[in-house]
């Protein structure tokens, strides 16, 4: 993804007059949001639409702040894919405030932040990395000698939709595990009065926040959400669902050590630590730096960085919890891979006698038809 065009837009200028300027044809175009159509999960059918929406933006601007946190998720959202959602996205808004990416400093990125919010008053769409300290005042992190929850509530009163990126924004992260000392909560358990999305992960993965800024300058509106407020497009699934090793799991082929024959072997890593069982993310699926490579596709266990107080509840990372919340059908995995594995045989017979019952009462369910039933 690359950084914003050095040359600004024009007041008056569309998004479709802008992508021309640069060189990017009706066809180019036209297949990018086909593609980001399949992303957001309305399918490639939906390109037109969302290509008719988007070309008649006019510089949409965009107030992204920084809190606690490492910039860990700037660097991620800095690395989508290419061709790109990510360089396409910079291209559809006006990036008025970054204090990581942008050339000023001090007073005068403040006064860049004023000037944007004060523009854009009830339009702007806020994008929000890091946690939020509350303890002692809040004196854990200040911006021009502002806490953080008072920058971001400032913010969040003239925005159209708040974007909270990365594990930080979601509910706190390594500074919100147990202890707590500096009190760290996420953006929404500040922010009560305006839709807020999460966009999870420690990082997330790039594209998954830019698609979601496409669907609120395509539609208006944040995408659907599941119960943790995260995007269903993305969220939807579990990685144990989607993992490409499940057939593993499923026979009972762990990696037990990692390097062993069976990790050469791709076997599943659930024995080394892998939280993919409760962990919903789109990480097989989008995979990372351009769709290289993934945790579990690099032999690493995932550490289910995408749920909520993660650093808590899956903790020790490279250890087994059979009993972490959200298993469902999998709940005894332990006992289910080694029955997998011994009696396979048996597994197929009951599937077919289970088959049969189901359509034995399936069969029953229809109406009993009289003897001349279907005679001229």
């Amino acid at each position: 993804m690359s950084l914003p065009s050095l040359e600004a837009w024009a007041a008056e200028e569309t998004l479709g007059q802008r992508l021309q300027s640069k060189g990017v044809s009706r066809r180019e175009f036209l297949e990018f949001c086909g593609k980001l159509g399949i992303v957001l999960g309305l399918g490639s059918a939906a390109g037109p639409r969302l290509a008719q929406a988007l070309q008649a933006l006019k510089r949409p601007s965009v107030i992204w702040i920084q809190l606690q946190e490492c910039t860990g998720c700037v660097e991620s959202v800095l690395r989508s894919a290419e061709p790109t959602i990510g360089n396409l996205l910079l291209e559809m808004v006006s990036l008025d405030y970054s204090h990581t990416l942008m050339a000023a400093a001090g007073h005068h990125a403040e006064a860049a932040l004023q000037q944007a919010m004060k523009a854009n008053q009830g339009k702007y769409i806020l994008v929000v990395t890091g946690s939020v300290p509350l303890a002692d005042g809040g004196i854990y992190t200040t911006i021009g000698g502002r806490t953080a929850k008072a920058v971001l509530e400032e913010a969040a009163e003239g925005a159209a939709a708040i974007v909270a990126v990365g594990a930080c924004a979601h509910w706190g992260s390594v500074q919100a595990a147990r202890p707590n000392p500096t009190g760290a909560v996420g953006v929404a358990e500040v922010i009560k009065d305006k839709p807020v999305i999460n966009v999870t992960g420690c990082p997330p993965i790039g594209d998954v926040v830019t698609a979601t800024l496409a669907h609120f300058l395509t539609f208006g509106a944040l995408p659907a959400t599941d119960s943790d407020g995260r995007p269903l497009f993305a969220y939807g699934k579990r990685i144990h669902d989607q993992c490409p090793r499940r057939a593993h799991f499923d026979a009972g082929q762990y990696v037990e050590v990692f390097d062993d024959e069976n990790a050469r072997k791709g076997w599943c890593l659930y024995h080394v630590g892998c939280k993919g069982p409760a962990t919903f993310s789109p990480c097989p699926i989008f995979q990372w730096n351009g769709g290289t490579s993934w945790p579990i596709g690099a032999g690493h266990p995932c550490i289910g960085c995408t749920e909520r107080n993660f650093w808590d509840t899956m903790t020790p990372f490279y250890d087994r919890l059979p009993d972490v919340g959200g298993f469902g059908v999998e709940r005894t995995v332990d006992i289910l891979g080694a029955a997998l594995a011994i009696g396979a045989a048996a597994g197929v017979t009951a599937h077919a006698v289970a088959t049969g019952i189901h359509q034995v009462r399936e069969r029953r369910k229809l109406p009993v038809l009289p003897p001349d039933a279907g005679k001229e």
